[in-house]
């Protein structure tokens, strides 16, 4: 009989483990934080930006993923209309450079994708890499009739189904429609954007 080798994990900071949870209100800051870090203070004019200023993320679908109880990645999904078809839009997402190789990113994605379907949602699109997202599904295939408010990279735009034909014939503008910010949250957000 052979005997079984235990196998030696480095459980060094690099190795440490992350978990990703539901958002948080005390996440705002480190999440708001790492938004700048990773996409610029100049990310609030860009054009996805515009569907989801002064709305709320879909229920259930604003993700944090911790490390050591620092917030390191990010991942919202909202609600939207994508040429009068329901569908959520993705995004952002973002990690702390320093765990850029842990896998944060990608365990996000499935975790909220997992999440968007559980709920019963029937698409998801976001405006990103497509080589990057293709490996979670996504692909250009139903996007080529809709466009965003504000410039964009057609081929950036990409899209995933969940039910079969969600997408089919959509054509136009995709604009929000979740829920509002209450007043409150949404003249903090302005003044964050500001700041």
């Amino acid at each position: 009989m052979t005997a079984l080798r235990k196998t030696q994990v480095d459980l060094s900071s690099k190795a440490a483990p992350f978990a990703i949870r539901s958002e948080r209100a005390a996440d705002v800051a480190m999440r708001e934080a790492l938004l700048d870090a990773s996409f610029g203070e100049n990310r609030h004019g860009r054009t996805c930006q515009r569907l989801r200023d002064g709305r709320a993320p879909a229920a259930g679908l604003a993700l944090s993923a911790m490390r050591g109880g620092t917030l390191v990645g990010t991942v919202r999904l909202w609600h939207v209309s994508a040429g009068g078809r329901p569908a959520l839009v993705l995004g952002p997402l973002a990690v702390d450079p320093a765990c850029r190789q842990l896998g944060i990113g990608a365990a996000l994605m499935h975790q909220a994708l997992a999440a968007a379907r559980a709920r019963g949602h029937a698409a998801v699109i976001l405006l990103g890499d497509a080589p990057y997202y293709a490996r979670f599904g996504f692909s250009p295939a139903k996007t080529g009739e809709l466009s965003l408010p504000g410039p964009f990279e057609r081929d950036r735009l990409l899209a995933i189904e969940f039910t079969t034909g969600a997408l089919d014939g959509a054509a136009g503008m995709i604009v929000p429609t979740g829920a509002a910010l209450p007043k409150r949250r949404a003249a903090r957000a302005l003044q964050a954007h500001a700041a």
